[in-house]
């Protein structure tokens, strides 16, 4: 398959008064065309400043992309001027936020947030956006589309409001979707539905997609392959069989025994990660997992493990990883 975006080496910072966070620290992954890729991890462990990156959405200042590339369909965005970057978003990269209340204009309709967007980027007249708006909220499984389109969004509910988002970020057909959390705050009948929609959308239009989650559930069911963060850096990677049945890092692991499992008795206990995660601005010479990794030896406190390969494709960042054995192995 044909590798639709690149990114080697992406470094971004936040400069602060309380001194340099590190938000996303040298991450490298691409994502491969009609392919749905997770990146998973804690909430503070850089999953959403790493997706606004790649649409150069991050606030500076404070922030600001200080190395790396972000290769997309051979362009490198990071080279693009403003004018440029914001014809490529929405048009061939959208992305669904975490809270779609806070991304909808409250004051707009439905219908207006939606043809703007194809006006703008189309260059097609206010009747054609508004059939294809039509059209794209029925395929986003929204009933009598005329009456919504003159809604706004306190009019619909959270599970809708969702939905709206998809079809915004289907709208200009583009090669790549980027969701952020998209479930966050929806009830779990709910974020099922979104999920299913999504990868049926992704599927059938061949679009692909970035999934930013902490719900290693979503992973299981609708990701290829599979990217885990910690304190800015991927600490993993493979698809989404490997990480389930032969994970390599102790984090993941750990984040795996996190997880309620059908096939585990109701009364068997969830085993909750200890300690917090690091602090970006203070981070030693060491793996940030250490303190709270019962695998830790002496060299994790004074070398930072690279990413190297465990079995193929399958990456670990971990001087551990040929040696992790014991009950966190019990989650297959």
């Amino acid at each position: 398959m044909t590798k639709l975006l690149e990114i080697k080496g992406l470094r971004t910072q936040f400069f602060t008064s309380d001194g340099t966070v590190k938000a996303v620290d040298g991450i490298s992954y691409d994502v491969e065309e009609g392919e749905t890729v997770a990146i998973v991890g804690e909430s503070g462990c850089g999953k959403s400043v790493s997706a606004l990156s790649i649409l150069r959405l991050i606030p500076d200042p404070p922030g600001r992309i200080v190395e790396g590339e972000i290769r997309f369909m051979g362009e490198d965005l990071l080279r693009l001027s403003d004018v440029e970057i914001r014809r490529i978003r929405g048009r061939r990269i959208a992305m669904v936020f975490q809270e779609p209340m806070t991304s909808l204009n409250p004051v707009l309709t439905i219908g207006l947030q939606l043809t703007e967007t194809l006006t703008h980027h189309l260059g097609v007249t206010e009747e054609e956006a508004t059939e294809r708006a039509m059209q794209l909220l029925g395929m986003v499984g929204i009933s009598d589309t005329e009456r919504r389109l003159k809604q706004y969004p306190h009019h619909f509910s959270g599970g809708m409001r969702q939905r709206v988002m998809i079809a915004m970020a289907l709208c200009c057909e583009p090669n790549l979707i980027i969701a952020d959390e998209p479930t966050t705050a929806l009830d779990v009948t709910i974020q099922a539905q979104i999920l299913e929609l999504m990868k049926d959308l992704t599927r059938r239009l061949g679009v692909a997609l970035i999934i930013i989650t902490h719900n290693l559930g979503v992973v299981a069911r609708y990701a290829d392959r599979v990217n885990v963060m910690y304190a800015g850096k991927i600490i993993e990677r493979g698809n989404a069989q490997e990480i389930y049945h032969n994970s390599s890092h102790p984090y993941t692991l750990a984040l795996l025994r996190s997880v309620p499992r059908m096939d585990q008795p109701r009364k068997e206990k969830l085993e909750p990660i200890e300690g917090q995660p690091p602090d970006l601005a203070r981070l030693d010479d060491g793996c940030a997992f250490r303190p709270r990794c019962q695998f830790a030896v002496e060299r994790c406190a004074s070398e930072i493990p690279p990413l190297e390969a465990v079995a193929g494709r399958h990456l670990s960042a971990c001087w551990q990883s040929g040696e992790l054995t014991g009950p966190l192995r019990k989650v297959s």
